[in-house]
């Protein structure tokens, strides 16, 4: 039997992941997913298929302030940008997906800092 790659063996347990996590409108989903680039971070209504809130680092502000690169900062400030619109949108509770990736350095600091800006998870 051949090995899995890297991301086919994420993708893997992304499926195995969401076979129990899901968001519902009182408390959606906060999914995450990386490229070597950027990451991105959304919160889903699973029940209705709907993204209440939406960040990433390849928005202008960050995208200026960081130059394109993927880092533990960018990281940390895509996760209090979430953590403001979903606030604004008057969420306060939510279910973290970590989308198969290791709950370390990037994923865990986008965590961290949506945590400290006031998320409940």
């Amino acid at each position: 039997m051949a090995k899995l790659s890297r991301n086919e063996a994420r993708i893997k347990r992304h499926r195995r992941i969401r076979k129990k996590v899901f968001g519902t409108p009182e408390r959606p989903r906060l999914c995450v997913f990386k490229s070597n680039r950027y990451i991105y971070v959304q919160v889903i209504d699973d029940t209705n298929g709907n993204t209440l809130v939406a960040a990433s680092s390849l928005e202008p502000e960050l995208k200026a302030k960081f130059s394109g690169r993927l880092n533990l900062e960018s990281a940390k400030e895509v996760g209090k940008l979430v953590a403001e619109r979903a606030l604004a949108k008057g969420i306060k509770s939510v279910v973290f997906d970590r989308g198969g990736y290791i709950y370390h350095g990037r994923v865990k600091a986008l965590a961290d800092a949506a945590r400290e800006a006031g998320l409940e998870f």
